[in-house]
């Protein structure tokens, strides 16, 4: 496999999360966050499982990142503070995120409550957008200040309407501007989308203030995006959201039962582009798929499904490149299996296959196959 279209310094990455990896809770003055309260609750994540100790990253760090040498990375995306951490790192890390899927947290988080910490707004969780925004923006002052360069990661999709109906394609407009432009229109454009179909207006309940724009609209040295899969959108049968969900057909799907749909990720990438005309650098900051990895008696994890996912989206990537979009990395989700938020340790996105029982890692088929591609890139 050759990706002709790559810039010779393309960055090859993997990414991981704080919490999903590295455990040590109580350790080091380590406070509590919104995800070990809401992990102690009975009931909030599937088996009971919990982040206390997750992949012991923490402490097995150094053979984590012997891992990522013998993949051959030249990237690798994980959480910090931002200030603290930038004072600590910034003079060897020059690429920083300020917010991590955004959308996700408010969706999950505050509107349904099956993310920390659990809130179970419903529409009303739409000024959480504002207030996470606010926070990239402050984060993004202290950062640039450091003369560090600034992204932000957001989880996008295309937005497929059902039919072509008047009714379907408005309701697929009102989940565009939720999923997709709520976090970017305010980042490129300086103004929110369109909400009216929400039940709120452009101000979100009067969360937003003078000045506030301009700090969440400071120009970003990349913008980081993580894709899975599109999503289609139906008239909704019954009253509440002006928008419902419908199946997408007739492509293989992961073990989370999401569809695989490669040139998804072209078609996302090339619309951005269309969307915001001085879009600037895109790194792709989490890309991935679960599968049922299993240990074979020889000790290999025979993965097909996940090397063929990642060939076929990282030849979309490259596709957009061709049709001009500037794509600087890709950063697969994820390096290790880890706790993957309500679903604990059931579903398996990584490279390196974890026992969470006794913490050994062993390398997929699917690292052989990443390692390879990147040294024949590189070459």
């Amino acid at each position: 496999m050759t990706l002709d279209h790559l810039p010779a310094d393309f960055i090859w990455g993997a990414s991981t999360a704080s919490y999903q990896i590295e455990g040590a809770t109580e350790e080091d003055g380590r406070g509590p966050s919104v995800w070990d309260t809401f992990t102690a609750r009975p009931g909030t994540i599937r088996d009971g499982h919990t982040g206390d100790v997750a992949c012991d990253h923490y402490h097995r760090y150094e053979e984590d990142l012997a891992l990522m040498a013998e993949a051959g990375l030249t990237g690798y995306r994980f959480s910090e503070y931002a200030a603290v951490m930038a004072d600590r790192l910034g003079d060897r890390v020059q690429k920083w995120i300020t917010l991590n899927e955004p959308f996700i947290h408010m969706v999950w988080g505050y509107g349904l409550g099956t993310h920390a910490p659990g809130r179970t707004l419903f529409l009303d969780c739409l000024p959480v957008a504002h207030h996470q925004l606010l926070g990239h923006g402050l984060a993004l002052r202290e950062l640039r200040a450091r003369g560090l360069q600034i992204m932000i990661s957001n989880n996008c999709t295309p937005v497929w309407p059902a039919s072509d109906t008047p009714a379907d394609r408005a309701a697929a407009r009102a989940y565009d501007n939720l999923h997709n432009r709520l976090f970017n229109d305010p980042i490129f454009t300086g103004t929110y989308p369109d909400l009216s179909a929400f039940g709120s207006d452009a101000t979100l309940g009067g969360s937003v203030q003078d000045g506030d724009l301009e700090l969440t609209s400071a120009p970003l040295d990349a913008l980081g995006i993580n894709y899975y899969n599109p999503t289609r959108i139906q008239t909704p049968a019954s009253e509440g959201l002006p928008f419902e969900e419908a199946p997408i057909e007739g492509y293989r799907r992961t073990a989370f039962d999401w569809p695989v749909v490669p040139d998804g990720l072209r078609e996302l990438l090339v619309g951005l582009k269309e969307r915001y005309p001085a879009l600037p650098p895109v790194y792709i900051t989490e890309n991935g798929c679960s599968a049922e990895d299993i240990v074979a008696a020889d000790g290999t994890v025979l993965d097909l499904d996940r090397i063929d996912y990642l060939d076929t989206h990282l030849r979309a990537v490259d596709a957009a490149v061709a049709q001009g979009v500037d794509v600087r990395g890709y950063f697969t989700w994820t390096l290790m299996d880890n706790f993957e938020w309500a679903e604990g340790f059931h579903q398996r996105f990584g490279l390196v296959h974890v026992d969470h029982d006794t913490q050994v890692r062993t390398p997929k088929a699917s690292f052989a196959w990443y390692r390879d591609l990147i040294r024949a890139q590189r070459s």
